[in-house]
């Protein structure tokens, strides 16, 4: 989980590849009507979360074991995941700077999600606690994430 940006496709199938479970990429489960929103650099609204969501908790309950890479920025979003998914589900926060965030996004190509949206990501962005995910410092190299999400996990 985290922000556009923070490296939850390329964590996500590097985690999936080291614990032999499939990784879904959460993108892959909006509407078309949200993609296009975000495209043209509107912010998603909660009425448009709230069936993606439900997709991702839908794939969690349907797969398991299985790594959804999904924002789930805030603490409500996460709920409604855990609640959907009816079993246990492990958040990883992907967190880092804006200013790091914001040279990944300039430097991919191909996603939907425009760097103007980023502030508004962050705006929305309400942290997880100890009580509620695992974070990692993304300014890391990307095998040395992994490994701390590994290390963390147990």
């Amino acid at each position: 989980m985290g922000v556009s940006g923070c490296g939850k496709s390329s964590v996500g199938e590097a985690l999936g590849r080291q614990l032999g479970i499939p990784y879904r990429d959460g993108d892959d489960l909006h509407e078309a009507e949200a993609v296009r929103k975000m495209r043209l650099g509107v912010p998603l609204t909660d009425a448009d979360r709230w069936p993606w969501l439900d997709r991702v908790a839908g794939v969690l309950a349907g797969d398991a074991p299985v790594i959804v890479g999904c924002s789930a920025l805030r603490r409500v979003y996460r709920d409604r995941i855990r609640a959907g998914a009816g079993g246990a589900v492990t958040f990883v926060h992907l967190a880092g700077s804006r200013e790091v965030i914001a040279g990944r996004m300039a430097a991919r190509t191909g996603h939907y999600m425009p760097p103007s949206l980023l502030d508004s990501q962050f705006a929305t962005l309400e942290a997880p606690g100890p009580d509620e995910a695992v974070t990692v410092d993304i300014a890391l190299p990307l095998a040395e994430v992994v490994a701390t999400v590994l290390a963390r996990l147990g």
